[in-house]
């Protein structure tokens, strides 16, 4: 037997469809819940880790400069992450045997951590002694005069660390090496840090560099970010005219102040002597020419402004064929001190 539908049926079931009602319909816009994690709470975002990652980038590279020429030999930085971490995290990222040296930021007044492997740091040791930088175990701890030696190299990155820092006025100086004890309690576990990791490579060996200072540096860095890209982004067309006319305020341009055709014949000219005056034919009443950057752009009469030459604009000239400016304008354009 077929089962058969009756009107109040149907009617129901098209405005069931047209309300877009049904059991699919009802699950669709159940919300989707995920659990929070505390911890990405300040992760760094797309376009905040690119500018970061731009800025260390920069940073690598003056490292690499900087060490190959201290070290005479092959020598590169590459910035492998920027993130925020817990400084927890930071240290478990650590290997067990490593260098760690601890920096001071000011005018903060915050420390910063620094590690770099030694299976790098040996070949440079080596270097340093006028070896050739060959690669030893690094299963040992560096001796005291393997750290005084090792200091140089560490003052070097503080230097070029500061150096990419100066936009917000932060220098980065070396403090001392540190044990992993001690460097558990330079900051907070729990405390957020800006970590920067380093792929360092020396001749043919590669390691790494890390460094993790407290989020504040992070947020300073940002917003000086924030505010250059705020200056340079493309305002309205009025604003840029605007912005224009105040710089042209501020530009030099030459002024001479003339009175154009004038003639005189070569015969008078030849006889002249000392004490002699000649006829330009041109009365003192009639205006001269003011000329901006070689242009005449007003006329204008000689006067004198307490102990200076000046001329006092009397109408603009107009440059377009067939117009006549009849606008009178009244200024002075102070000039060089009268003799």
């Amino acid at each position: 037997m077929q089962n058969e539908l009756n009107q109040d049926q149907i009617d129901a079931m098209v405005r069931a469809a047209r309300a877009g009602g049904g059991a699919e319909a009802g699950q669709a816009k159940e919300p989707r819940i995920e659990p929070w994690d505390v911890r990405r709470a300040g992760q760094i975002g797309r376009e905040q880790l690119q500018a970061i990652t731009q800025l260390h980038e920069s940073f690598a590279r003056n490292l690499t400069h900087s060490l190959g020429a201290y070290l005479r030999v092959v020598f590169a930085a590459t910035l492998v992450s920027a993130e925020h971490l817990t400084y927890r995290e930071f240290l478990e990222r650590v290997p067990e045997t490593t260098y760690l040296a601890s920096c001071k930021l000011e005018p903060m007044g915050v420390n910063g951590v620094l590690q770099l492997d030694l299976k790098v740091l040996f070949p440079i040791i080596d270097l340093l002694l006028g070896g050739e930088g060959k690669s030893i175990s690094a299963t040992r701890e560096i001796t005291e005069i393997e750290e005084q030696i090792v200091e140089s190299v560490a003052r070097i990155v503080c230097r070029d660390l500061g150096t990419a820092w100066q936009a917000v006025n932060l220098e980065v100086d070396f403090e001392k090496r540190m044990e992993a004890a001690e460097a558990q309690r330079l900051l907070l576990a729990d405390e957020k840090t800006l970590s920067l990791s380093f792929e360092i490579t020396v001749l043919e060996v590669r390691g790494g560099l890390n460094l993790a200072v407290p989020i504040a540096v992070s947020h300073a860095l940002l917003r000086k970010i924030s505010a250059e890209q705020s200056d340079r982004r493309p305002r309205g067309r009025s604003e840029w005219r605007e912005r224009l006319k105040r710089r042209l305020l501020e530009c030099p341009f030459s002024v001479e102040l003339r009175a154009n055709e004038l003639r005189a014949p070569v015969a008078e000219l030849s006889q002249l002597a000392a004490g002699q005056l000649l006829a330009l034919g041109k009365s003192v009443i009639q205006p001269a020419a003011l000329m901006v950057a070689g242009m005449e752009m007003f006329r204008a009469a000689p006067v004198r402004a307490g102990n200076m030459r000046a001329a006092q604009i009397l109408a603009a000239q107009s440059h377009e064929p067939g117009v006549n400016s009849e606008a009178t304008c009244f200024g002075i354009v102070a000039s060089e001190e009268t003799k």
